[in-house]
């Protein structure tokens, strides 16, 4: 049986200072509910880096996986762009 698709995300890497843990921001546009105005929104993901390869400033791609922690339930997938 093959499993459901789940959610991926392109973010930025914020902080890399947790053991195989990384604090990946994803930027978004969402449109105001009343007064439509579009808003830029940004939402932290913590996601699990088994192998602590990613650096700040990376941009990564992170898909959602089963609770790792208390507050981890993403998993990086690959490295996009090292930072420069």
């Amino acid at each position: 049986m093959e499993r459901n698709l789940r959610k991926t995300r392109v973010g930025v890497v914020v902080s890399d200072k947790m053991d195989k843990t990384i604090v990946v921001a994803v930027k978004d546009s969402v449109q105001h509910p009343l007064y439509k105005k579009i808003m830029k929104r940004t939402v932290k993901f913590k996601a699990h880096d088994e192998k602590n390869e990613c650096d700040v400033g990376d941009r990564v791609e992170i898909m959602e996986t089963r609770p790792i922690s208390a507050d981890k339930r993403w998993r990086l997938v690959q490295i996009i762009e090292k930072a420069k």
